[in-house]
Protein backbone atom coordinates (compact mmCIF):
# COMPACT_ATOMS: atom_id res chain seq x y z
CA UNK A 1 0.00 0.00 0.00
CA UNK A 2 1.10 3.75 -0.87
CA UNK A 3 1.68 5.91 1.77
CA UNK A 4 -0.52 8.29 1.79
CA UNK A 5 0.38 10.09 5.14
CA UNK A 6 3.24 12.67 3.72
CA UNK A 7 3.20 15.29 1.07
CA UNK A 8 5.83 12.73 -0.26
CA UNK A 9 3.41 10.31 -1.68
CA UNK A 10 2.16 13.52 -3.95
CA UNK A 11 -1.56 14.96 -4.64
CA UNK A 12 -2.05 17.06 -7.53
CA UNK A 13 -5.23 18.54 -8.68
CA UNK A 14 -7.33 19.22 -11.47
CA UNK A 15 -9.63 21.96 -11.74
CA UNK A 16 -12.18 22.87 -15.10
CA UNK A 17 -13.61 26.34 -15.74
CA UNK A 18 -14.55 28.75 -18.38
CA UNK A 19 -15.37 32.08 -17.25
CA UNK A 20 -15.21 31.59 -14.01
CA UNK A 21 -13.24 35.18 -13.11
CA UNK A 22 -13.10 35.34 -9.68
CA UNK A 23 -14.21 32.24 -8.54
CA UNK A 24 -11.33 30.55 -10.36
CA UNK A 25 -8.94 33.20 -8.68
CA UNK A 26 -10.68 31.87 -5.69
CA UNK A 27 -10.45 28.37 -6.11
CA UNK A 28 -6.95 28.19 -7.04
CA UNK A 29 -5.81 29.87 -3.93
CA UNK A 30 -7.73 27.55 -1.60
CA UNK A 31 -4.93 24.80 -2.75
CA UNK A 32 -2.14 25.15 0.08
CA UNK A 33 1.40 24.97 -1.35
CA UNK A 34 2.11 21.20 -1.13
CA UNK A 35 -0.66 20.36 -3.51
CA UNK A 36 1.38 20.11 -6.76
CA UNK A 37 0.91 20.47 -9.47
CA UNK A 38 -2.44 22.33 -9.82
CA UNK A 39 -3.76 21.73 -13.37
CA UNK A 40 -6.34 24.13 -14.67
CA UNK A 41 -8.54 23.17 -17.83
CA UNK A 42 -9.72 26.14 -19.49
CA UNK A 43 -12.84 25.18 -22.32
CA UNK A 44 -12.91 28.54 -24.02
CA UNK A 45 -12.89 31.33 -21.24
CA UNK A 46 -12.65 35.39 -22.51
CA UNK A 47 -12.68 36.68 -19.32
CA UNK A 48 -8.96 36.34 -18.28
CA UNK A 49 -9.27 33.02 -16.51
CA UNK A 50 -6.16 31.15 -18.39
CA UNK A 51 -3.67 34.22 -17.33
CA UNK A 52 -5.22 34.08 -13.96
CA UNK A 53 -4.44 29.98 -13.97
CA UNK A 54 -0.83 30.49 -14.42
CA UNK A 55 -0.40 33.52 -12.35
CA UNK A 56 -1.22 31.44 -9.56
CA UNK A 57 1.12 29.00 -10.50
CA UNK A 58 -1.58 26.31 -12.40
CA UNK A 59 -0.24 24.37 -15.19
CA UNK A 60 -2.90 25.00 -17.94
CA UNK A 61 -4.58 23.03 -20.33
CA UNK A 62 -6.72 24.94 -23.67
CA UNK A 63 -9.21 22.56 -24.43
CA UNK A 64 -10.11 22.11 -28.21
CA UNK A 65 -13.30 23.44 -28.69
CA UNK A 66 -13.73 22.46 -32.31
CA UNK A 67 -14.78 18.96 -30.21
CA UNK A 68 -18.25 18.95 -28.25
CA UNK A 69 -16.94 19.69 -25.04
CA UNK A 70 -17.86 18.01 -22.06
CA UNK A 71 -16.64 18.07 -18.37
CA UNK A 72 -15.64 14.47 -18.91
CA UNK A 73 -13.11 15.21 -21.36
CA UNK A 74 -12.05 18.06 -19.78
CA UNK A 75 -11.43 15.99 -16.45
CA UNK A 76 -9.36 13.60 -18.59
CA UNK A 77 -7.34 16.56 -20.36
CA UNK A 78 -6.59 17.57 -17.36
CA UNK A 79 -5.87 14.13 -15.54
CA UNK A 80 -3.38 13.21 -18.18
CA UNK A 81 -1.74 16.17 -18.25
CA UNK A 82 -1.48 16.02 -14.26
CA UNK A 83 0.02 12.40 -15.09
CA UNK A 84 2.56 13.82 -17.29
CA UNK A 85 3.94 16.68 -14.89
CA UNK A 86 4.06 14.68 -11.57
CA UNK A 87 1.88 10.93 -11.46
CA UNK A 88 1.11 11.43 -7.73
CA UNK A 89 -0.47 8.98 -5.76
CA UNK A 90 -3.72 11.27 -5.44
CA UNK A 91 -5.76 13.43 -7.18
CA UNK A 92 -8.28 16.20 -5.92
CA UNK A 93 -10.91 17.34 -8.37
CA UNK A 94 -12.82 20.40 -8.14
CA UNK A 95 -15.03 22.41 -10.84
CA UNK A 96 -13.78 26.11 -10.95
CA UNK A 97 -16.89 27.79 -8.92
CA UNK A 98 -15.53 25.84 -6.10
CA UNK A 99 -13.62 26.67 -3.29
CA UNK A 100 -11.45 23.62 -1.26
CA UNK A 101 -11.97 23.74 2.78
CA UNK A 102 -8.99 23.70 4.93
CA UNK A 103 -9.30 20.93 6.67
CA UNK A 104 -10.68 18.28 3.75
CA UNK A 105 -7.50 17.58 2.20
CA UNK A 106 -5.76 16.48 5.58
CA UNK A 107 -8.81 13.94 6.47
CA UNK A 108 -9.39 12.87 3.26
CA UNK A 109 -6.02 11.28 2.94
CA UNK A 110 -6.13 10.37 6.35
CA UNK A 111 -9.09 8.44 5.27
CA UNK A 112 -7.44 7.11 1.89
CA UNK A 113 -4.53 5.84 3.92
CA UNK A 114 -6.59 3.97 6.71
CA UNK A 115 -8.77 2.40 3.65
CA UNK A 116 -6.60 0.94 0.78
CA UNK A 117 -10.38 -0.61 -0.48
CA UNK A 118 -11.61 3.13 -1.27
CA UNK A 119 -10.87 4.83 -4.80
CA UNK A 120 -12.82 7.65 -4.19
CA UNK A 121 -13.46 9.83 -0.88
CA UNK A 122 -16.14 12.55 -1.12
CA UNK A 123 -17.11 15.00 1.88
CA UNK A 124 -19.68 18.16 2.64
CA UNK A 125 -20.11 20.08 -0.49
CA UNK A 126 -22.13 23.23 0.50
CA UNK A 127 -23.83 26.20 -1.48
CA UNK A 128 -21.88 29.85 -0.67
CA UNK A 129 -24.59 31.54 -0.69
CA UNK A 130 -27.78 29.17 0.18
CA UNK A 131 -29.60 32.60 1.03
CA UNK A 132 -29.62 34.41 -2.34
CA UNK A 133 -31.93 32.36 -4.13
CA UNK A 134 -34.70 29.43 -3.69
CA UNK A 135 -32.36 27.12 -6.21
CA UNK A 136 -28.99 28.09 -4.40
CA UNK A 137 -31.05 26.81 -1.27
CA UNK A 138 -31.96 23.36 -3.49
CA UNK A 139 -29.04 23.19 -4.76
CA UNK A 140 -27.43 22.89 -0.96
CA UNK A 141 -30.15 20.43 0.13
CA UNK A 142 -29.32 18.29 -2.60
CA UNK A 143 -25.20 17.73 -1.80
CA UNK A 144 -26.71 17.07 2.06
CA UNK A 145 -26.34 13.17 1.55
CA UNK A 146 -25.65 10.64 3.99
CA UNK A 147 -22.00 9.97 5.60
CA UNK A 148 -20.71 6.29 4.97
CA UNK A 149 -20.31 4.32 1.81
CA UNK A 150 -21.97 5.34 -1.46
CA UNK A 151 -22.42 4.75 -4.40
CA UNK A 152 -20.92 7.76 -6.31
CA UNK A 153 -19.48 11.10 -5.90
CA UNK A 154 -19.56 14.31 -7.15
CA UNK A 155 -17.62 16.89 -9.50
CA UNK A 156 -15.69 17.31 -6.49
CA UNK A 157 -13.68 14.13 -4.69
CA UNK A 158 -10.36 13.21 -3.96
CA UNK A 159 -9.29 10.10 -6.22
CA UNK A 160 -6.80 7.05 -6.23
CA UNK A 161 -4.72 7.85 -9.35
CA UNK A 162 -4.15 4.29 -9.55
CA UNK A 163 -8.03 3.76 -9.53
CA UNK A 164 -9.08 6.22 -12.06
CA UNK A 165 -6.31 5.18 -14.79
CA UNK A 166 -7.68 1.69 -13.74
CA UNK A 167 -10.79 1.76 -15.03
CA UNK A 168 -9.95 4.68 -17.88
CA UNK A 169 -11.10 7.74 -16.70
CA UNK A 170 -14.17 9.58 -17.23
CA UNK A 171 -16.75 8.58 -20.46
CA UNK A 172 -15.87 11.57 -22.08
CA UNK A 173 -18.80 11.26 -24.21
CA UNK A 174 -21.77 11.84 -21.55
CA UNK A 175 -23.13 15.56 -20.77
CA UNK A 176 -24.07 15.19 -17.45
CA UNK A 177 -23.79 12.23 -14.92
CA UNK A 178 -20.23 11.20 -15.88
CA UNK A 179 -18.94 11.26 -11.59
CA UNK A 180 -21.93 8.67 -11.19
CA UNK A 181 -21.14 6.72 -14.09
CA UNK A 182 -17.26 6.57 -13.16
CA UNK A 183 -17.84 5.30 -9.89
CA UNK A 184 -20.06 2.17 -11.28
CA UNK A 185 -17.36 0.93 -12.92
CA UNK A 186 -14.99 1.91 -10.28
CA UNK A 187 -16.95 -0.19 -7.97
CA UNK A 188 -17.11 -2.82 -10.61
CA UNK A 189 -13.50 -3.05 -10.53
CA UNK A 190 -13.33 -3.52 -7.03
CA UNK A 191 -12.94 -0.06 -5.63
CA UNK A 192 -15.21 1.24 -2.80
CA UNK A 193 -16.46 5.16 -2.38
CA UNK A 194 -17.09 6.73 0.87
CA UNK A 195 -18.27 10.04 1.95
CA UNK A 196 -17.26 11.51 5.22
CA UNK A 197 -18.15 13.94 7.10
CA UNK A 198 -15.72 16.46 6.72
CA UNK A 199 -16.23 19.79 5.29
CA UNK A 200 -15.39 19.51 1.43
CA UNK A 201 -16.55 22.80 -1.07
CA UNK A 202 -17.95 25.59 -0.81
CA UNK A 203 -19.79 26.25 -4.00
CA UNK A 204 -21.19 28.75 -5.92
CA UNK A 205 -24.21 28.02 -8.00
CA UNK A 206 -25.45 31.29 -8.75
CA UNK A 207 -28.66 30.84 -10.07
CA UNK A 208 -30.99 33.91 -9.42
CA UNK A 209 -33.69 32.31 -12.12
CA UNK A 210 -36.52 29.59 -12.41
CA UNK A 211 -34.98 28.88 -16.27
CA UNK A 212 -31.73 27.90 -14.80
CA UNK A 213 -33.50 25.75 -12.05
CA UNK A 214 -35.37 24.02 -14.61
CA UNK A 215 -32.06 23.28 -17.35
CA UNK A 216 -29.94 22.38 -14.45
CA UNK A 217 -33.19 19.51 -13.83
CA UNK A 218 -33.61 18.86 -16.75
CA UNK A 219 -29.91 18.06 -17.67
CA UNK A 220 -30.46 15.57 -14.45
CA UNK A 221 -33.09 13.93 -16.76
CA UNK A 222 -31.23 13.19 -18.65
CA UNK A 223 -28.15 11.86 -17.08
CA UNK A 224 -30.63 9.45 -15.62
CA UNK A 225 -31.78 8.54 -18.61
CA UNK A 226 -28.10 7.98 -20.16
CA UNK A 227 -26.64 6.26 -16.87
CA UNK A 228 -29.96 3.68 -16.98
CA UNK A 229 -28.82 3.02 -20.48
CA UNK A 230 -25.09 2.54 -19.90
CA UNK A 231 -25.84 0.40 -16.47
CA UNK A 232 -29.45 -0.48 -15.95
CA UNK A 233 -28.91 -3.67 -15.99
CA UNK A 234 -28.84 -6.07 -12.86
CA UNK A 235 -27.51 -6.04 -10.68
CA UNK A 236 -26.29 -2.24 -10.62
CA UNK A 237 -29.90 -1.00 -11.86
CA UNK A 238 -27.84 2.43 -12.20
CA UNK A 239 -30.41 5.44 -11.76
CA UNK A 240 -33.34 2.96 -13.42
CA UNK A 241 -35.82 4.08 -11.09
CA UNK A 242 -35.19 7.73 -11.13
CA UNK A 243 -35.24 7.48 -14.76
CA UNK A 244 -38.86 5.68 -14.23
CA UNK A 245 -39.80 8.03 -11.63
CA UNK A 246 -39.12 10.97 -13.95
CA UNK A 247 -41.23 9.75 -17.15
CA UNK A 248 -43.89 8.61 -14.79
CA UNK A 249 -44.19 11.59 -12.61
CA UNK A 250 -43.50 13.74 -15.62
CA UNK A 251 -44.76 12.48 -18.84
CA UNK A 252 -47.09 9.77 -18.23
CA UNK A 253 -49.42 10.95 -15.38
CA UNK A 254 -50.16 14.41 -17.12
CA UNK A 255 -50.82 12.92 -19.97
CA UNK A 256 -52.67 10.70 -19.15
CA UNK A 257 -55.18 13.39 -17.08
CA UNK A 258 -55.39 15.46 -19.68
CA UNK A 259 -55.81 13.07 -22.53
CA UNK A 260 -58.42 11.22 -20.45
CA UNK A 261 -60.13 14.60 -19.55
CA UNK A 262 -61.33 14.37 -23.25
CA UNK A 263 -63.57 10.99 -22.46
CA UNK A 264 -64.90 12.68 -18.73
CA UNK A 265 -63.45 15.54 -16.27
CA UNK A 266 -63.29 13.10 -13.51
CA UNK A 267 -59.52 11.96 -15.35
CA UNK A 268 -58.40 15.36 -13.79
CA UNK A 269 -58.43 14.36 -10.34
CA UNK A 270 -55.82 12.28 -10.71
CA UNK A 271 -53.49 15.63 -10.83
CA UNK A 272 -54.18 15.49 -7.52
CA UNK A 273 -51.87 13.03 -6.63
CA UNK A 274 -49.42 15.73 -7.20
CA UNK A 275 -50.20 18.32 -3.86
CA UNK A 276 -50.39 14.69 -2.33
CA UNK A 277 -47.21 14.02 -3.41
CA UNK A 278 -45.75 17.41 -2.10
CA UNK A 279 -47.70 16.54 0.93
CA UNK A 280 -46.02 13.41 1.50
CA UNK A 281 -42.52 14.40 0.89
CA UNK A 282 -42.98 17.55 2.98
CA UNK A 283 -42.64 15.25 6.39
CA UNK A 284 -39.09 14.16 5.59
CA UNK A 285 -37.73 18.00 3.46
CA UNK A 286 -40.11 20.09 4.46
CA UNK A 287 -42.34 22.14 2.34
CA UNK A 288 -40.29 24.26 0.07
CA UNK A 289 -37.98 21.75 -0.69
CA UNK A 290 -41.15 18.91 -1.04
CA UNK A 291 -42.74 21.43 -3.58
CA UNK A 292 -40.13 21.55 -6.01
CA UNK A 293 -38.69 17.73 -5.61
CA UNK A 294 -42.61 17.25 -7.17
CA UNK A 295 -42.13 19.84 -9.57
CA UNK A 296 -38.70 18.63 -10.70
CA UNK A 297 -39.74 15.64 -12.11
CA UNK A 298 -41.39 17.51 -15.31
CA UNK A 299 -38.04 19.11 -16.24
CA UNK A 300 -36.04 15.45 -15.47
CA UNK A 301 -38.70 13.72 -17.74
CA UNK A 302 -38.44 16.13 -20.36
CA UNK A 303 -34.47 15.25 -20.01
CA UNK A 304 -35.20 11.42 -20.06
CA UNK A 305 -37.25 12.11 -23.45
CA UNK A 306 -34.39 14.19 -25.35
CA UNK A 307 -32.13 11.50 -24.63
CA UNK A 308 -34.75 9.00 -26.27
CA UNK A 309 -35.10 10.69 -28.77
CA UNK A 310 -31.80 11.51 -29.61
CA UNK A 311 -30.89 7.88 -29.11
CA UNK A 312 -33.30 6.84 -31.76
CA UNK A 313 -32.28 9.17 -33.94
CA UNK A 314 -28.52 8.46 -33.80
CA UNK A 315 -27.67 12.40 -32.80
CA UNK A 316 -25.29 13.61 -30.18
CA UNK A 317 -26.74 14.91 -27.10
CA UNK A 318 -26.24 19.02 -27.29
CA UNK A 319 -24.72 20.15 -23.64
CA UNK A 320 -27.47 21.44 -21.17
CA UNK A 321 -25.96 24.64 -19.31
CA UNK A 322 -27.89 26.26 -16.68
CA UNK A 323 -25.12 29.40 -16.39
Amino acid sequence: MTDLSSTAAGLGAVIIGRNEGARLVACLASFPPWVRPLVYVDSGSTDGSVAAARAAGAEVVALDMSVPFTAARARNAGFARLMELGSPALVQFVDGDCVLQPGWLPAARAFLQAHPDVGVVCGRRREIRPEASVWNRLCDAEWDTPVGQAKACGGDALMRTAAVQAVGGYDPGLIAGEEPELCVRLRAAGWQVWRIGEEMTLHDAAMTRFGQWWKRTRRGGHAFAEGAALHGAPPERHWVAETRRAVLWGAVLPVVALLGALVTPWALLLLALYPLQVLRLARRHGWERAFFMTLAKLPEAQGVLEYWLNRLRQRRSRLIEYK
